[in-house]
């Protein structure tokens, strides 16, 4: 990925803007920086963005303008697209779709309030001094994707018992792709399966790696990175297509065709990042809203009509555990 451009000088000002005065003149603008594309967050999750704005007030067109930049998965647009929102002086970024996103809004401005989505922990990200007093212009809702890689390991291998090598793929675009390898790699270690690691950051390896892993391995663990939700159509038909029994990190990839899916509740991320848009609006400081841990929200989903296809007999101890069982 190419080096973020050297934007952070266009924020201007030194202190956050006042929101609630500037909200008196004219109708207030927030820019909803999305890494992935319109086809992947619209369904579901922009509605659920606009409903946490709705209780806070604000409908869309109505007392609050929504402006919207993609950057389809490629994170090097991203930079170019947060420097935008900056010299357009929204009053609120939105940064939906990972830690990658917060770090280009934060790399852009240090005054305009961000509300973030990051995956990973934001303290050692440097986004926030604490959880609770994040203290700076970020906050938001920590969807503790790296956080649950191992369970999701663990619960594959439940799924698949005999499984001796299952492969994992990464991106390596992604800057803490090394630290998920090394976490996976340690739960694998636990659980006494071989790891093969697959990369993919492009839609020509796509295939190929797919391809790769079903070579190397009885299943696969996708790992939790915004280019591949962006593009889950297409790795759910790949895994499909190879007969390949398939971890996901969301279950937007399940409702997608896809077998199972373990981590938080995107959509419940999207109406609360909403509900923060809005209190900002209205005058909260980020400085003061505690970032939210998801970590009473992750759920188990399966598609029991894409295990029969893979002639999977799903154990009833993992059937017991399963937030969501689609038919």
């Amino acid at each position: 990925m190419r080096r973020r451009a050297f934007i952070g000088l266009l924020g201007g000002g030194s202190a956050i803007w006042p929101l609630a005065a500037r909200s008196q003149q004219r109708r207030p603008v927030i820019g909803f920086l999305a890494v992935a594309s319109p086809t992947t967050v619209g369904p579901v999750l922009l509605p659920a963005f606009r409903r946490g704005l709705e209780e806070i007030g604000f409908a869309e067109g109505h007392n609050v303008t929504v402006e919207y930049l993609w950057a389809d998965g490629l994170y090097d647009r991203l930079p170019a697209l947060a420097a935008e929102f900056v010299n357009r002086r929204v009053d609120v970024i939105a940064a939906a779709g990972g830690s990658i996103t917060a770090q280009a809004a934060k790399a852009a401005t240090a005054t305009i309030p961000i509300i973030a989505l990051p995956g990973d922990d934001p303290v050692w990200l440097g986004f926030a001094a604490s959880l609770n007093r994040p203290a700076g212009n970020v906050t938001g809702v920590v969807q503790l994707v790296i956080a649950s890689g191992a369970k999701r390991l663990e619960l594959l291998r439940e799924l698949l018992p005999d499984a001796k090598v299952i492969a994992f793929l990464n991106n390596p675009a992604r800057p803490n792709a090394s630290r998920q390898t090394q976490d996976m790699q340690a739960a694998a270690d636990v659980l006494g399966v071989r790891l093969a690691e697959i990369e993919a950051d492009n839609d020509d390896d796509l295939p190929s790696s797919i391809a790769a892993a079903r070579t190397q391995a009885s299943a696969l663990v996708v790992a939790g990175d915004p280019y591949f939700l962006a593009r889950q159509h297409r790795i759910v038909a790949l895994a499909g297509q190879h007969a390949l029994p398939t971890m996901y990190f969301f279950r937007e990839f399940v409702t997608a065709g896809g077998l199972i899916s373990y981590g938080s509740n995107l959509a419940n991320a999207y109406h609360q990042v909403g509900v923060y848009a809005g209190k900002v609006l209205k005058g909260a400081r980020p400085a003061d809203l505690p970032m939210i841990q998801q970590s009473d929200q992750l759920e188990l989903v399966l598609n029991m009509r894409t295990a029969r296809a893979l002639g999977l007999q799903v154990p009833a101890t993992l059937l017991a555990q399963a937030d969501e069982v689609i038919e």
